[in-house]
């Protein structure tokens, strides 16, 4: 026989730590029927427990450190940007591939995607999305071809069609070899930065979005100059300014309900109406994140609704938003663009929270945090840049220190004799010992071999006063560099400015702040678009071109339906609906029932939950009349409710109460009371399924409301009385 791989006794070992461990842990319901429990059946078996994570199978451990790994991986490889330079990793190694082939010349897109896939281990189609995202966004990536439209959410064109490069504003804010630090790529073949020394709070210009295991991620886009000016603010310690974003794709925002980067905006199209062209609307900007074609079918289904009275609409859009709506004769402007806001993309509601990676944990941040920490990096990034160009320039004058003395004290001139290596290097030390107060140490090889390198020609031509030139602007320099370096703050904040006044022309503010939007009442505007019809054949609803028109109403209202048997539900208004015996065919009683108590539609209105009722109904099995007053209460749509007993017919349904009722009741030999008035208010008010108090037991005729033609006065009336 063969024995089963290793991988299977792994798997049988991990199934018994879930098994019972004995026979006393197997209820006879887990065992064979033929064989007898092995516990009484009044005992109660143990539960099994979970075991610990230290005590868990192959499959469970390997199941847990898969699942974090993947969590981890997901959280700060693919979906968190940093909070040191506002970078995905996908965007980050995008412009790194690009810095490093760049001439300042177009490159296909697709020659970057192959360039970056160097550095990212993923497929090539994600990584040109990212790179024609960056490139709508302006800052970093230029575009040349077509990179798709953000107002209309067409696609750019493949790869190989398309070319892109490093803007000015990327080459000049986002490299810095000489203090960044690079790891191996995936593949150990490259070297990637672990971080781009960025010197503008990246994230917050772009605005970024990302989903991960159990984290989100939304960081609203904000104004390029806005976030440089809040950083100066800080650096200079003074109040970070409130930040409200700003959005490519412009519009109107209401940022009331946004502080410090979490909460929400409310944006809006902009909607015009020009002096020549009175029943036109021109929407001349989209809310971010929505497509003139997505805004287009909000629109037409808010025609076919019945919100909107538009006769037709034309979409324009190119380089600029242009959607031209023509309005239905006789519509209100004013009305139509309220009900634009209300019932299609025109306005949007976006969410904010900042989380992002910070030491490569996930933090949830504010904006004055990022543009603080920013800030503290920023000067970090000064003072690197600083130290390393300090250690250049101090070997920079050592060298040009030793040339001048090798040449001007013609030390030279010793070594035109010696015949032996080893000799030649003593002999430019000998020459060098006079001036080790002004050198400040002993030479090394490294400084007689560059020495020794230097031509015949630039020995003869060696002018003095040059020498002394450069070294004192390096002197300059050097004093420059340590001030600053005494001062970053200062410097930062000088630095900013500058780009303030380079950049800032570049980069207006494309959306308009409002000082808040003006509630708009969509059941107000929408009170009116539907009338409800009930046919001649009891068919009820506003597609109903022949019938008796009941109200009117809003497709956001809800409606009750009674029956005459006291049956009633909650729906929508409908488009075509039967109301008599027939609406539920289905049911047996129904079709019993309606033999010999025809069972019609009765009433319909508008639900509204604490609306009084009156209610007049008669139950046979009794041949007693009862009363009551209700309100509707909650509600669940389309579920059947009984407003009267089974079998009760429903004589009397009033909205309110009524100052009375008069009731002529059917004639009887030896009657003495043929007619009274009952004062409804009487009865207290209870919920609508609750049952009614008597009113008379004598069988009516007829009744109503007001006095009625039929009441005869003659005949007198008594009050009557409602038994409690």
């Amino acid at each position: 026989m063969s024995k089963h791989p290793p991988e299977d006794e792994q798997q049988d070992a991990l199934f018994d730590t879930f098994l019972p461990l004995n026979e006393s842990e197997i209820t006879s319901e887990d065992s064979d029927e033929s064989s007898p429990p092995s516990v009484s059946a009044t005992s109660t078996p143990p539960r099994p427990t979970i075991p610990a994570v230290s005590e868990r199978g192959p499959f469970g451990r390997l199941m847990e450190v898969n699942f974090l790994q993947f969590a981890s991986y997901s959280i700060c490889d693919r979906a968190l940007p940093t909070v040191e330079d506002g970078l995905k990793p996908v965007q980050r190694r995008i412009l790194h591939a690009m810095w490093e082939k760049d001439d300042g010349r177009f490159s296909k897109v697709a020659g970057v995607v192959g360039d970056t896939m160097h550095y990212h281990p993923h497929g090539d189609a994600a990584i040109k999305d990212a790179i024609v995202t960056l490139a709508n966004k302006r800052y970093l990536i230029q575009g040349q071809g077509n990179f798709g439209n953000i107002f209309t959410g067409d696609e750019a064109a493949a790869a190989r069609y398309i070319e892109c490069r490093l803007t000015k504003l990327a080459r000049q804010l986002l490299f810095s070899p000489k203090i960044t630090d690079f790891v191996p790529s995936y593949d150990g073949r490259s070297k990637e930065p672990i971080l781009l020394p960025v010197k503008v709070p990246l994230s917050l210009m772009l605005g970024i979005d990302g989903i991960a295991v159990g984290l989100s991620t939304s960081i609203l886009p904000h104004n390029f100059a806005e976030l440089l000016e809040a950083e100066i603010a800080i650096l200079q310690k003074k109040p970070c300014p409130n930040l409200v974003p700003d959005f490519i794709t412009g519009g109107v925002m209401d940022a009331s309900d946004y502080h410090d980067g979490n909460g929400s905006i409310r944006i809006r199209a902009r909607i015009e109406q020009r002096e020549k062209e009175k029943n036109k609307l021109f929407i001349t900007s989209v809310p971010y994140g929505v497509t003139t074609d997505r805004l287009q079918e909000s629109i037409e289904k808010a025609i076919k609704t019945k919100k909107l009275p538009i006769r037709h609409l034309d979409d324009f859009t190119a380089e600029k938003v242009e959607i031209e709506i023509t309005l239905a004769p006789g519509s209100d402007a004013e009305k139509v663009r309220k009900a634009l806001y209300a019932f299609t993309e025109c306005e949007r509601k976006i969410s904010s929270r900042i989380v992002v990676l910070r030491n490569n944990r996930p933090v949830e941040l504010s904006v004055s945090e990022m543009l603080a920490d920013h800030a503290h990096r920023l000067q970090e990034i000064f003072a690197a840049e600083f130290r390393v160009r300090l250690g250049e320039i101090d070997q920079l004058m050592l060298r040009k220190t030793l040339e001048a003395i090798f040449i001007e004290k013609r030390i030279y001139k010793r070594i035109e004799t010696v015949k032996v290596a080893e000799g030649v290097a003593a002999e430019i030390r000998l020459g060098f010992a006079p001036y080790l107060d002004i050198v400040g140490h002993e030479l090394t090889d490294d400084e007689i071999e560059m020495l020794l390198k230097i031509p015949i020609r630039r020995i003869s031509l060696y002018d003095i006063n040059r020498h002394n030139a450069e070294m004192e602007a390096l002197r300059a320099e050097h004093a420059e560099l340590t001030d600053h370096l005494q001062h970053l703050a200062r410097y930062a904040v000088k630095f900013l400015k500058g780009l303030l006044k380079e950049y800032a022309s570049h980069y207006p503010r494309l959306t308009e702040i409002a000082d808040g939007f003006q509630e708009i009442d969509e059941r107000a505007l929408t009170s009116s678009e539907l009338t409800l019809r009930l046919s001649d054949d009891y068919y009820l609803g506003h597609e109903i071109k022949q019938g008796t028109p009941i109200f009117s109403c809003s497709s956001l209202d809800k409606i009750y339906i009674v029956w005459s048997d006291g049956r009633y539900r909650f729906i929508p208004p409908p488009d075509k609906l039967l109301t008599d015996a027939q609406y539920e065919p289905d049911k047996e009683w129904l079709n019993a029932l309606r033999t010999r108590v025809p069972i019609r539609y009765f009433t319909t209105g508008i639900y509204h939950r604490d609306d009084v009722f009156t209610c007049v109904y008669f139950e046979p099995l009794y041949g007693f009349t009862y009363i009551k007053r209700f309100t509707w209460g909650g509600m669940i749509m389309n579920k059947e409710y009984n407003l009267v007993p089974e079998g009760a017919t429903i004589l009397l349904l009033y909205k309110g109460t009524p100052e009375a009722i008069y009731v002529k009741f059917k004639y009887m030999k030896n009657q003495r009371i043929t007619q009274q008035v009952f004062d409804p208010a009487e009865a207290r008010i209870t919920s609508a399924g609750s049952k009614g108090i008597q009113m008379t037991p004598k069988p009516i005729e007829r009744l109503d409301t007001k006095k009625p033609n039929w009441w005869v006065v003659s005949e007198g009336s008594t009050k009557g009385t409602l038994f409690q």
